[in-house]
C-alpha cells in the first residue's frame, strides 16, 4: 500500500472527497477534513482569483482551531485542483497561491505539467493527477506526480469508460505512487471493495453533493436522492469533455437526453452548456452511475460516521468468507 507520510494517521475513512465544481467551497471541505476524509475543492471555485487567498486561510485557520480544541481526533489534509488547460489563464496565479500557503496535496486536470508538480514538491507538497485510461497515466507518471487518479466508468462529471478491474489492475503492474480510484463509489462498502482491489484511496464525489455543507440546490440534491443509475448520461455536449450527467437535468434544459449530438472535442468550455442557454454544473448536473444508493443528504460528520461503519461491516464479511 502507497499511503504517503501526509496521510498517515489523519484519516478515519481512506477517501478523498473529488473537487467538485461550484459545489466544494470551504465549509465543504472543513467539514471533510474534520470528518477525517480528504477535502478538495477547485481553485475555479473561489472567484475573483483574489478569494483562493482568503478560502485558504480560513480553511487553514478552522482546521487548525479545531486540531487544537480535539487533539484525539484524526483531522485529514485539504486538497486543491487545478485545471491545466488553456482555457485556465489563473492556472499560474492559482498556483503561487498554493506554494504560498504549503497547499498539502494538489489534484491535477487534464494535463500534468512538470511546472505544477515541481511548485508542489518544492515545499514537499503532493500531486495526484486524474486519468482515464493507461497512456494519460503513463504521462502523469513520468512527469512525476506522486498518486494516480484513475477515473473509471460510472464517475460523476468529466469520466472514462474502463472498469475498475481493468484499469486498476493494469496500473499497478508498473506505478508505484498512490493509486485513487473513482467511479460509482457511495458508501463504505464501495470504500473497501476500492482498496481490496487495490486502491489506496476511494475517491467520492457525487456522495458528498448530498450533504448538509454542499453548495448545491436542493432541488440538486434531491435528484440525487429521486434517481438512480438508468438516469445517468455519458455525453461530451456540455464542456467538450465526456462525462456523466443527470438525464432530469438536461430533459430540463430543453434537451433530449436520449438524442445529444457530439460536441467538438477540440472547443472544450467548462461554463457552457452546448448551444442552450443552461450551464454545464450550474444547471447540467454531473451525476456518478451510484446515485442507487444515496438516500439523504446528512451532514458530512454523519455520513462518514455511517460510511466507516459500512467500511468496517465489509472489511469482516471478507475475512467471514475467507475463514469459511
Amino acid at each position: 500500500m502507497a499511503l504517503p507520510a501526509l496521510l498517515k494517521d489523519t484519516l478515519e475513512l481512506p477517501v478523498v472527497g473529488s473537487p467538485l465544481f461550484i459545489v466544494s467551497g470551504p465549509e465543504l471541505v472543513i467539514a471533510q477534513c474534520k470528518a477525517g476524509v480528504v477535502g478538495s475543492f477547485p481553485a475555479l471555485n473561489a472567484r475573483p482569483v483574489e478569494k483562493l487567498d482568503e478560502w485558504l486561510s480560513r480553511i487553514e485557520d478552522e482546521l487548525g482551531e479545531y486540531k487544537s480544541r480535539n487533539p484525539g481526533r484524526k483531522v485529514a489534509p485539504y486538497a486543491v485542483n487545478q485545471i491545466c488547460h488553456a482555457s485556465n489563464d489563473r492556472l499560474m496565479k492559482d498556483m503561487e497561491t498554493c506554494v504560498k500557503h504549503r497547499a498539502p496535496i494538489i489534484i491535477t486536470s487534464l494535463r500534468p505539467p512538470a511546472e505544477i508538480v515541481e511548485a508542489a514538491h518544492s515545499y514537499g507538497g503532493l500531486v495526484f493527477h486524474d486519468v482515464i485510461n493507461v497512456k494519460h497515466a503513463r504521462k502523469a507518471a513520468e512527469q512525476g506526480v506522486d498518486g494516480l487518479i484513475l477515473v473509471c466508468a460510472g464517475a460523476g462529471g468529466h469520466a472514462g469508460t474502463l472498469s475498475p478491474f481493468a484499469l486498476v489492475r493494469e496500473v499497478k503492474q508498473w506505478f508505484k505512487g498512490t493509486i485513487l480510484l473513482s467511479g460509482a463509489i457511495s458508501d463504505g462498502f464501495g470504500v473497501a471493495s476500492a482498496v481490496t482491489l487495490g486502491a489506496d484511496l476511494a475517491y467520492m464525489g457525487t456522495r458528498f453533493i448530498a450533504t448538509a455543507e454542499a453548495n448545491a440546490a436542493d432541488e440538486y440534491k434531491s435528484a440525487l436522492v429521486q434517481h438512480a443509475a438508468h438516469d445517468i448520461v455519458y455525453t461530451n455536449l456540455f464542456t467538450g469533455v465526456h462525462g456523466n450527467y443527470l438525464g432530469p437535468s438536461i430533459a430540463a434544459a430543453g434537451l433530449d437526453p436520449d438524442n445529444l449530438p457530439v460536441a467538438d472535442k477540440t472547443k472544450m468550455n467548462f461554463g457552457s452548456g452546448g448551444n442552450t442557454k443552461s450551464k454545464a454544473w450550474r444547471d447540467i448536473w454531473g451525476s456518478g452511475q451510484g446515485i442507487g444508493q444515496i438516500t439523504d443528504a446528512p451532514p458530512v460528520a454523519e455520513l462518514v460516521d455511517r460510511m466507516k461503519r459500512e467500511f468496517d461491516q465489509a472489511r469482516q464479511d471478507l475475512l467471514i468468507r475467507a475463514s469459511a
